[in-house]
């Protein structure tokens, strides 16, 4: 995976330990990292006559899915990341994505994506309940 050189908390109670701004970043980390590769992934399943239109529009879905949710972390947060979005998506991560992301087969890619979505979606829930409380946590 082109996002394994991140340093990333394993496990739920490694990343209740870390301070809510450097969660936070850390997910937009993620989040931009997987900007570029799945912009690629969209053009390469496109040249894929046999892939039916649904799965097409889903890819397409998911890219935005990705987009919309940085946007709304950032805006959430009061997080104004100039930084992250001036840089080459490969350069905000701190990775070098290179041919990395854009060589792995569709399995692969989409098994990558799936780990790091998981993450995401963890961390999420943890700043969700710092934020609020009590709302099944």
């Amino acid at each position: 995976c082109h996002t394994s050189g991140m340093l990333t908390p394993n496990g739920k109670e490694y990343a209740q330990k870390i301070p809510r701004e450097e969660l936070t970043h850390l997910i937009l980390k993620l989040l931009q990292a997987w900007k570029e590769p799945l912009s690629h992934f969209n053009q390469h399943i496109e040249h894929h006559q046999e892939l039916p239109d649904d799965s097409l529009s889903k890819a397409k879905q998911i890219s935005n899915m990705v987009h919309e949710l940085k946007t709304g972390v950032e805006k959430s947060m009061g997080i104004i990341s100039n930084s992250l979005n001036g840089m080459a998506s490969s350069e905000a991560a701190g990775l070098s994505i290179s041919n990395e992301a854009n060589m792995m087969s569709d399995s692969d890619f989409i098994h990558c994506f799936r780990r790091d979505s998981n993450k995401v979606q963890s961390y999420l829930k943890i700043l969700k309940c710092r934020i609020m409380p009590g709302n099944s946590c």
